[in-house]
């Protein structure tokens, strides 16, 4: 029995690795990455020169069985995606299913992700919220936004900066324009932004923009949430 270690790299400042992560990154055989190019930067940094090859949403059917065998011989493997928690918005959740299937060990390294830091980061309600990530591009799109619109937990999503005056326009007209939100843009990162405000004063500001750069996320509090 061998171990598939998943592992949490950072969403934006280096310096968010944790100390654990760099020793199992350097103990392991091997490290399935999301793009091998990205996380090479964050491997030089860290003086990480263990093998890696490649597990992404594209090949990860064919690669989780190259990934079992692996551990079938048993040689430690770390799963590390380019930014947050494996399995989170990226691949992860397949290698670990059938890492158990095969009667491996799986152990998580924790550490950083945009969920968790933009609804603390948002000043929202977080005792109680839904991870909803990115919202179907076309098939089902308005439909779940319909049945999210009387959800009592706050909701997070993810988009793209070319997407995200569309989702916030589409908020606006399912849910309650006056229903308290925020945006928070490059988390961790130099130019780090949290913009809190209803819904309708949202899309205002970010339609006003010349430029959107960086990853989203979207906080929307739960209906009926008033400051």
């Amino acid at each position: 029995m061998a171990t598939l270690y998943i592992v949490a790299t950072p969403i934006g400042n280096l310096d968010d690795f944790s100390p654990r992560a760099v020793e199992v990154l350097k103990s392991v055989s091997y490290i399935a990455c999301e793009d091998t190019r990205s996380s090479g930067i964050l491997l030089k940094e860290y003086g990480i020169d263990t093998p890696t090859f490649s597990f992404h949403q594209h090949n990860e059917h064919q690669k989780v069985d190259y990934l079992v065998q692996l551990l079938d011989a048993n040689q430690p493997v770390a799963l590390i995606s380019d930014a947050g928690m494996p399995g989170i918005s990226d691949p992860g959740f397949l290698a670990v299913r059938e890492a158990y299937q095969y009667g491996h060990k799986v152990t998580v390294i924790p550490g950083p992700d945009a969920a968790t830091t933009a609804v603390v980061a948002s000043g929202l309600p977080c005792d109680r919220y839904v991870y909803e990530g990115f919202l179907p591009h076309k098939k089902g799109r308005q439909k779940r936004l319909k049945q999210l619109s009387a959800e009592e937990r706050t909701i997070i999503f993810y988009e793209s900066p070319y997407r995200v005056i569309k989702l916030l326009e589409e908020l606006n007209e399912h849910f309650d324009p006056g229903q308290w939100a925020a945006v928070c843009r490059e988390l961790t990162k130099k130019f780090e932004e949290v913009v809190r405000g209803s819904l309708s004063e949202l899309l205002t500001e970010f339609e006003s923009r010349d430029e959107l750069k960086g990853e989203f996320v979207i906080v929307v509090a739960p209906k009926g949430y008033d400051e």
